[in-house]
């Protein structure tokens, strides 16, 4: 059993249940280490003094960031799905990341997809090929101002 596993996968239930029952305490240990036997040689989580001050960061700073901007997006979409006269300017958009792990890269361009009006089609090394419901330019100004936000963030999270 890998010990970094079963501890995010339990900090995983946890934070899923919301509940100190001891039933769902002891139900969570138990899918936990078996989760972690079955699984650990796909993953490669390793437990650093990094990790944990960037798990709170991940929790307390990204999530509430991204559910704003996921929440600004819906309502734009929304507004241009019941305005009678269509607004959209779609394209396809290259943006280069900082990012430089795996991981985080994965994280922006999920974040990015769960957007409502984006779509990371594509990744290659540090580029994301997005399709974009309203492409304002393509200059790298107008590009960081719909994913620097995340970009950020994710930055003081994973490096």
């Amino acid at each position: 059993m890998s010990f970094s596993v079963f501890i995010v996968t339990f900090f995983t239930w946890l934070v899923l249940t919301w509940t100190i029952d001891p039933q769902e305490i002891i139900v969570g240990l138990i899918v936990s280490a078996v989760i972690s036997v079955i699984f650990k040689r796909y993953y490669n989580i390793k437990l650093s003094a990094k990790f944990i001050p960037g798990l709170f960061k991940f929790v307390f700073v990204y999530i509430p960031v991204f559910i704003w901007e996921m929440l600004k997006a819906n309502l734009d979409v929304a507004s241009r799905v019941v305005e009678p006269k269509v607004k959209v300017k779609p394209g396809f958009v290259r943006i280069k990341t900082d990012l430089k792990g795996d991981v985080a890269k994965l994280t922006l361009a999920n974040s990015i997809t769960l957007t409502p009006g984006t779509i990371t089609v594509d990744i290659k090394d540090d580029e994301l090929y997005i399709h974009w419901i309203e492409v304002k330019g393509t200059d790298e100004e107008s590009k960081k101002s719909f994913y620097g936000v995340f970009e950020r963030i994710l930055k003081g999270v994973y490096e």
